[in-house]
């Protein structure tokens, strides 16, 4: 159980300015590339595109949601080292009998459903006179 008490309320008025600067960071750095779209070469606008993202992700990094995020990552990951993988050996079983029952299922379904038009379209719906 997480044992860290949260605090109280949403976001101050700071935190807000910085993530409406990040958006405008972003939307700069997507509008940039387009509207250099024929006097720039393609690195240059992806340049100044990705230097737009990062620079909305670095200050919106500064934020509550932006730490409330770092701490999520930081706990994700330590989560991912108790994770135990299965070998390639397990993998590859473990596939191999999935591919069997696919096989299997879709025969049986195959079957049921011949059967079933044999059935009604073949002796229930002929129309003989």
């Amino acid at each position: 159980m997480n044992t860290k008490v949260e605090k109280a309320g949403g976001s101050n008025a700071l935190d807000i300015v910085k993530l409406t600067l990040a958006g405008v960071l972003l939307v700069a750095g997507i509008v940039a590339y387009y509207y250099f779209a024929d006097t720039w070469n393609g690195w240059a606008r992806v340049g100044v595109m990705l230097a737009g993202a990062i620079a909305a992700v670095a200050v919106a990094a500064f934020t509550a949601f932006g730490r409330s995020v770092r701490e999520y990552l930081a706990e994700s990951q330590f989560e991912l080292r108790k994770v135990v993988w299965p070998t390639r050996e397990e993998t590859l079983r473990t596939t191999l009998v999935i591919i069997v029952v696919v096989i299997i299922l879709s025969l049986l379904l195959g079957l049921i459903d011949l059967t079933l038009k044999w059935v009604v379209l073949d002796n229930l719906l002929k129309l003989e006179g």
